[in-house]
Order: C-alpha cells, then structure tokens, then sequence
C-alpha cells in the first residue's frame, strides 16, 4: 500500500506494467510517493485550480497533484505503455484526471483546461528548456498559467535562477525573470530516481508577474540577448555590433558600459538597451 492513496506502490505499477524507463524519451521515474507529494505541495492551493502536467510516466507525480487537492489534471503523455497505468489512476480519481496520448510540443493543452491554471511536471530532459522557453514567451501576456512547478536537471534550475556576474547567467535567466519570480525549491540527488541520472536534478517555481518587470519589446530584447550571450567572451560593442550602426552611443544611453560583457548587464540593462535600439 502507498503512504498518499489506495492504489499500488509505484514499484510495483512500473512492474505490472513493464515501465522500465526509456532513455530516447529522457525517462527517470521517481518512485517515491512522499516524494511526489513534497514536490505537489511546491505548487501551492491548487483546489481551485486545472493542472498541467507533462510526461507523467507511470503517475508518480500525477498521483501527487490530486491527493494534495488539485481541482483536475490534465496529463500528456507521450508513451503509450503508461496510458493503462494511468488510465486506473483516472478511475481511482473519478472525474480529475484526463490524459491525452501525444507529444506536448505538437498539442494546445488550452482546450481541455479551465482557468485558473498551473503547470506541474518533472519534465522529460530532452524537451524541458524547449517547453520552458513557449511558456515564457507567448504572444500575449499574461500567459495562460498562473505558476510553474518544474524538474530539471540542477544545471538548468541555475541558469533559471542566475544572477549577474555568475557563469550560469544568460538567456533562459533573462527570459525567466523579465516576466516571473522564479527560485529553485527543492533539490534531488540521482539515486531518488530509477533510474538513476548522471546529474542532480532541481525543482524550479516560477510565479507569472502581471506584467514584466522592466518595459521592453519582447522581440528586441530577445534579439539583444541572443546576440549578446552567443558571444559573451566579447565585450558588448563587439558582440551588438549588427544591432545598430551606432551601438557604442545606444549602449550609453542606456546607462551600459560599450566594454562590458553580457554576463555582467542586469535585466534592467538589457531592457533600457532594447527601449534605446526600439526608437530607430
């Protein structure tokens, strides 16, 4: 008997089922019920709220969500051998958990949730940053969801959460905290899950600001940044160069040193950089 429900220990569903993970699909399964809980409770009051789960697997994390009260959950799936495992957490959760077979990347979740909504999932590593990067930069905001409660590898939670100064701050830390207050919340070694990764992984929750945190248009800041971080070895004249002709005076204006680098502007920077070159 599992600690959280009635249904069997994920072990022994993973057993039943022949669910042995699949590296292709970037597969580790965490099999400790309390564990999936911990990481639930991470989302906050979901009684209220749909709950957007990717790649459940056989349901450790989905199992999780619903006996800490979420309203409903919406799980995609991309592995058709887990449907049955899920498909008898659908009926020991009668009416809260709908699942869909497919890729997230190809499928508008949208339709089949009803505001408010958050996002839970220890996400598969090979689409985790794919999928992050969709839902920090949607074309109208704010997004969809109220909150993110993600797994991923530690390396990534860091770069999410960097600051300047820091090796790991780029792209993903700009995109994250232009639009979102985000922290890593919980950390989980290899042996938690089965099996085990080379790599420590870290749940990261970010929580959707109502609007960003600095003004700036989306696509000329994400251009800035782009070429700003693709070579962040050069100094900040060299590396915008192709921004604008006069890129030293626009950096100025901005309040930036030309012979700075990208790892030491703050987000502030970069969008008072992106308001000077949106005027041409």
């Amino acid at each position: 008997m599992s600690t959280i429900d009635n249904l069997p220990p994920l072990r022994d569903v993973i057993n039943t089922h022949d669910l042995k993970a699949r590296k292709s699909l970037g597969q580790n399964f965490l099999l400790d019920l309390n564990l999936t809980a911990k990481i639930a409770r991470q989302a906050g009051d979901m009684t209220e709220c749909d709950v957007l789960e990717i790649g459940p697997g056989p349901g450790g994390l989905t199992r999780g969500l619903l006996s800490e009260g979420a309203r409903r959950v919406l799980a995609i799936e991309k592995d058709k051998r887990c449907l049955p495992a899920l498909a008898e957490i659908s009926d020991a959760y009668p009416d809260r958990l709908m699942v869909i077979e497919g890729d997230a990347l190809e499928i508008d979740p949208l339709a089949h949730l009803t505001p408010p909504i958050r996002i839970a999932a220890n996400l598969p590593y090979n689409v985790g940053t794919e999928l992050l990067v969709r839902w920090l930069t949607p074309q109208e905001w704010p997004p969809f969801w109220q909150s993110l409660t993600l797994m991923f590898q530690r390396e990534v939670a860091e770069r999410i959460v960097a600051k300047p100064g820091s090796k790991a701050y780029g792209r993903l830390a700009l995109l994250a905290q232009w639009r979102a207050d985000a922290r890593i919340v919980l950390n989980l070694p290899p042996e938690a899950f089965t099996p085990p990764p080379k790599v420590s992984s870290a749940v990261v929750h970010l929580t959707a600001l109502p609007e960003p945190r600095f003004p700036a248009d989306p696509a000329v800041l994400n251009r800035i940044v782009a070429a700003a971080f693709n070579q962040r070895r050069k100094m900040l004249r060299s590396a915008l160069k192709g921004a604008a002709p006069d890129i030293e005076d626009r950096l100025l204006a901005a309040g930036l040193k030309p012979t700075e680098r990208a790892e030491q502007v703050p987000l502030e920077g970069f969008c008072a950089l992106a308001r000077e070159i949106a005027k041409t």
